[in-house]
């Protein structure tokens, strides 16, 4: 009998994300002759057996495509599954009905494309039986078990260009432009594209930063003759003592909390502290669309390809990580640990430290 594997995306869409459906359905049809089903809209559709059957012409052309053709969501947890009753979701454990669907399929493996939140998810699958192998999707870099998750170079590529942008309008406006980036609780955007595009401050999670510093830095900036400033700072920087910036709460959702806003609220806070004029730019879901980089487009596909090697061999209950110049297989248990956060001794931070970009938490 011919064996079977399905595939599905989930959590927050991110560039790539086509890019391993399209490796893992060639690599599994050409090489092992297998049959490949994408599951549509991440766990919601595995809740509600949304599914369809990937063919070779599918996934042909959509290499450089952003998005994915499969559909994902970031509110659909098999385990803690809401659902809404009047205005106020109540949560329910729908897992055995994914399961119960998925063994409908007859298939041999669940390929679960996903952030930690996805991968958590996967890892309660295997738990319960299901042979599962995850794939690290995130702009955020934040999964533990991989030095590198795809999508995150593309998400740095718009940031930085976003940032050479402001460097023009800063420069002739003489202005104080703050840049706010995507990240959740890491910095991993906020301190590549910062450093990249020339911050002359970046302001991260991992380093609580102080007001008054801020402000004197800007100001000295001026006294030397440099009459703009720019400001990155991740959706998840606080000062210090204090907490983080709260966009909005999202009831029913894996991640009810939504961060962002910190970039106006520091704006106000320099206008107020140095007297110079602020503007502010939030890169928000910009850097989630668009086409992958070339960094993320062979990433992807070298992730898509192992993944299926593994499905082969019935390497069940790992996700494929990168290692250095190695991909590895990690636990699911790892990899749904919790977040990776920036190390404070990250060479990138030394370096940017070396050459005067301030942290906000001393000149």
């Amino acid at each position: 009998m011919k064996k079977a594997i399905a595939i599905l995306t989930a959590g927050g869409d991110c560039p790539g994300l086509n890019a391993v459906i399209r490796a893992v359905t060639k690599k599994a049809i050409i090489e092992y002759g297998m049959e490949v089903i994408g599951i549509e809209d991440g766990y919601e559709g595995l809740i509600h057996d949304r599914h369809r059957k990937l063919t070779y012409e599918d996934v042909s052309g959509i290499l450089t495509l952003g998005g994915t053709i499969l559909g994902t969501s970031n509110t659909a947890n098999p385990y803690k599954y809401a659902a809404r009753e009047g205005a106020k979701p109540s949560f329910n454990d729908l897992s055995k009905v994914a399961i119960r669907n998925l063994e409908k399929m007859d298939i041999d493996c669940l390929i679960c494309v996903g952030g930690d939140g996805t991968l958590h998810s996967a890892y309660k699958l295997y738990r319960d039986g299901v042979p599962v192998i995850g794939i690290p999707k995130t702009i955020d870099n934040d999964i533990m078990g991989t030095d590198v998750t795809f999508g995150f170079d593309s998400a740095v590529w718009i940031a930085t260009e976003g940032i050479d942008r402001l460097h023009t309008t800063a420069q002739s406006h003489h202005r104080v432009m703050i840049i706010e980036v995507m990240g959740r609780e890491a910095g991993w955007i906020a301190l590549y594209s910062g450093v990249a595009g020339g911050g002359d401050i970046i302001l991260i999670p991992e380093i609580p930063y102080d007001i008054d510093i801020i402000a004197q830095v800007v100001k000295e900036r001026q006294r030397h003759g440099k009459k703009f400033s720019i400001v990155v700072v991740a959706e998840g920087a606080r000062p210090k003592g204090g907490d983080t910036v709260v966009n909005r709460v999202v009831k029913g959702s894996a991640y009810p909390v939504r961060l962002g806003g910190i970039g106006f609220a520091l704006g106000r806070q320099i206008e107020g502290l140095a007297g110079l004029e602020t503007r502010t730019v939030v890169m928000g879901h910009l850097l989630r669309g668009g086409t992958p980089t070339p960094f993320d487009r062979i990433l992807a596909t070298r992730l898509g390809t192992k993944a299926v090697d593994m499905a082969k061999k019935k390497e069940f209950g790992r996700m494929v990580g990168v290692e250095g110049n190695l991909f590895v297989k990690v636990p699911l248990k790892k990899a749904a640990s919790g977040s990776k956060l920036v190390p404070l001794d990250h060479p990138l931070i030394k370096s940017a430290r070396s050459i005067g970009t301030s942290f906000g938490d001393r000149k």
